[in-house]
């Protein structure tokens, strides 16, 4: 991935979106971009497990968990699933789990934070919504650009 995402700030300032600095690193890939495909769940992560269970070529998982910091939404297992079905990243507005571990991964993961609680799983949640944290919408549809200078958002393709 040839971007960087304070380039593209430049270079389209009127098109992109810029999130609040909330989000930290936590995958094994600094730079990551795609096609947003969103998911609303509040500490359940099972749809975050059928998401990533789907092919992900060209896509990252943007999850609004509601800023919890009591229970983690991603984990080791889940982000190798993401790597094996071809995502390209997760950004989590909540928390993960096993962090070291996802750190080893060729996936980008940004997320509020980490905790060893995992999330019940009840099935709770919903798909395809635009979501709103960190200052940014979150469109289906929308491509998201990430790197250790921050996150973009734009209605297109950019890079």
């Amino acid at each position: 991935m040839g971007f960087a995402t304070a380039d593209l700030s430049d270079e389209y300032p009127d098109e992109v979106q810029i999130c609040d600095p909330l989000l930290r690193d936590f995958g094994g890939r600094d730079r990551f971009a795609g096609e947003i495909v969103t998911l609303k769940c509040f500490e359940d992560n099972s749809l975050v497990r059928t998401a990533l269970g789907q092919p992900g070529v060209g896509r990252v998982l943007v999850v609004d968990a509601g800023g919890s910091l009591r229970c983690a939404m991603l984990g080791d297992l889940l982000a190798e699933m993401a790597v094996a079905n071809q995502w390209e990243g997760v950004v989590m507005y909540g928390c993960i789990r096993d962090a070291a571990r996802i750190a080893e991964l060729s996936l980008g993961v940004k997320a509020l934070a980490t905790h060893p609680r995992k999330s019940v799983k009840q099935g709770a949640g919903q798909a395809d919504l635009t979501l709103r944290f960190a200052g940014v919408d979150f469109r289906p549809g929308a491509h998201v650009y990430c790197d250790r200078d921050g996150i973009l958002v734009a209605a297109r393709r950019l890079a």
